[in-house]
Formats: C-alpha cells, sequence, structure tokens
C-alpha cells in the first residue's frame, strides 16, 4: 500500500478522532479537503475558518500614504503621521494584511507562541497579494525575514517571520534571503513602551557577511508578523541601509491601531 493511499485512509480517521480546529476562533473546523501538500503525501489542512477570514479587518481609509496608519478624516495630505514621521528614510513604506484585532490576533498568537508554522502559509498567501508601493512586481526581490534569538528559534523550533517570508517567496517569484541576524539579550517587545521598544531593539540586528553583495543598491522587501511601532523594523531597515540596500519596504500580516 503507498504512502498516498495511507494518508487517503488514514486523515478521515484522524479528522474524526481530533478534528481540527481554527486558529482564530479554536472552533471545530468543517471536513473540507485542501490540495495536496507540496510533499505529495497527504493533503493541506486549512487551519482558519472561513468566518474568522471574512472577520479580517484591512486598515481603513484614509490612510497614511507612507505606512498606511488609519487617519482621520479631513487632514491635509501633506500632514506628517504621527506613526511613521520618525522612521529613517531607508524605510521608505509599510503594508500589512489586517489590523490586529480579533481574529487577527489569535491568529498571529497562535503562530508565534502556538506552536503552528503551518499557520504562517496561509497568512503569508494573503500577504503575498498585498499591492506594495514601489515594488509592483517582487519576482527577483530580496524578501528578508526579521531573524529572532537563537535561543528564541530553539524555544519555538521556527522563525514566524521566516516562514511567512518563505511563502510569500514562493508566491511571488521573489528571492529568500536571510540577509539579518538577531543578537541575543533583550526583551520581549510585547510590554514594552515605544521609547522602551527603540532602545531594546537599538543595535540588535547584524547584516550576514555572505549577504552583502546581495543587498548593495537593491530594493529590499522586509517580512514580520506584526507593525506595532515599527522599532523593529527601524532598526532591521538601518542595518540594511548600512550594509547598502537602497531601500526597505516592510510587510506584516497585522498591525496593531494607533495608541
Amino acid at each position: 500500500m503507498t504512502l498516498g493511499v495511507l494518508a487517503e485512509w488514514g486523515e478521515p480517521l484522524l479528522d474524526f478522532l481530533l478534528p481540527p480546529a481554527c486558529a482564530g476562533c479554536r472552533n471545530t473546523l468543517a471536513a473540507a479537503p485542501g490540495p495536496r501538500d507540496s510533499s505529495g503525501g497527504g493533503r493541506e489542512r486549512p487551519r482558519i475558518c472561513p468566518r474568522c477570514l471574512t472577520r479580517l479587518r484591512a486598515p481603513p481609509h484614509p490612510q497614511c500614504p507612507r505606512c498606511a496608519a488609519p487617519r482621520g478624516t479631513g487632514l491635509p495630505e501633506d500632514r506628517p503621521c504621527t506613526e511613521c514621521r520618525d522612521w529613517p528614510p531607508i524605510l521608505r513604506s509599510a503594508r500589512s494584511v489586517a489590523l490586529l484585532v480579533d481574529p487577527a490576533d489569535a491568529l498571529v498568537h497562535a503562530l508565534k507562541y502556538g506552536g503552528w508554522p503551518e499557520l504562517g502559509e496561509e497568512l503569508a498567501r494573503r500577504m503575498a497579494h498585498v499591492p506594495l508601493p514601489g515594488l509592483p512586481d517582487l519576482a527577483g526581490v530580496p524578501i528578508v525575514p526579521v531573524p529572532t534569538t537563537l535561543r528564541r528559534l530553539r524555544d519555538r523550533g521556527y522563525n514566524q517571520a521566516g516562514v511567512l517570508a518563505a511563502t510569500v517567496a514562493r508566491a511571488t517569484g521573489g528571492i529568500l534571503l536571510e540577509a539579518l541576524s538577531r543578537m541575543e539579550g533583550g526583551e520581549s517587545q510585547v510590554a514594552l513602551h515605544p521609547d522602551e521598544r527603540r532602545a531594546n531593539v537599538k543595535g540588535a540586528f547584524l547584516l550576514r557577511d555572505s549577504s552583502a553583495a546581495e543587498i548593495r543598491g537593491r530594493d529590499i522587501l522586509l517580512v514580520d508578523d506584526v507593525l506595532t511601532t515599527g522599532a523593529t523594523a527601524v532598526a532591521a531597515a538601518e542595518t540594511l541601509g548600512a550594509g547598502g540596500a537602497r531601500s526597505v519596504t516592510l510587510l506584516t500580516f497585522a498591525r496593531a491601531l494607533p495608541g
């Protein structure tokens, strides 16, 4: 009996004994087989229910043209955005799929802390369709994930930004480039205030020697799971800029609401 046949027989039994749950609402997912996975041994299991997919909220308009933060109506176009006005010029723009509200916050938490790297592939397929200013076509563009520390990599078993970046690269023809490494030390960014976040990641990233020639003079797509204050993206972009990158565009699955 082939592995494919075993998978066809085994998956319905596994779904009966351990019904798959949605990463957003934790409700049982309807039995709807997805396409075969890349190994050919079985079928991809969806990890997000249709209801949660329809509840994802894109950042509303009007938006800041640089970072896409929601702006109040009636504000002049040239008024500086309080979210990105202090970003360095190297960080050209930022875009996200959804606001970091229910269910996007639950999906990000499941990816980051729940041990669900496969969920990142589903999130990244939506990221791959987000229009990016100055990067209409990602074919051949270096796509750099924001790295995590070796300690966190050992604890989680994967870097969530790496999972996202790899899928975006496959979907768009971009070039996955692990150009950055992250220094050990520093607190988690989750509970820190904006000034503390900036201090916490200052000097946290290093450019890998093997990637210097790949980024020199290039427009780079930087990928992470969440945009909060931009402190992490700024630190990573400055490192890439110091290595010769021409510009950096940030793409995340979710962004926190201003304030």
